[in-house]
């Protein structure tokens, strides 16, 4: 029998799917710009430029310091951010 969630659980499970989506609709190129990924998929535009700025810092001081990040480790720290997020169960992202 699957878990039971509390209403507020799901919110956050389906508001954190609108913002992976709202991620890939960008690096996809498929929407040009955070605000109006924000504005499609009914997603803070503020959350969208922190987790990603967040990862492009973390990639960029790897970088600086000789380690460039393999694509797993990239994948491995995205799944480290959406774990801070909060939300239960924890999702993990995709390989792209």
């Amino acid at each position: 029998m699957p878990p039971i969630r509390s209403r507020s659980s799901r919110n956050s499970i389906e508001q954190e799917g609108r913002i992976l989506l709202a991620i890939q609709a960008i690096k996809g190129q498929e929407i040009s710009s955070i605000r109006e990924a924000a504005r499609r998929f009914d997603v803070p535009e503020t959350t969208l430029q922190i987790e990603e700025e967040s990862l492009q810092k973390w990639i960029l001081s790897m970088d600086s310091r000789g380690s460039a990040p393999r694509p797993s480790s990239v994948r491995e720290m995205a799944n480290i951010l959406l774990e801070h997020c909060g939300i239960t169960p924890v999702l993990s992202v995709g390989e792209n």
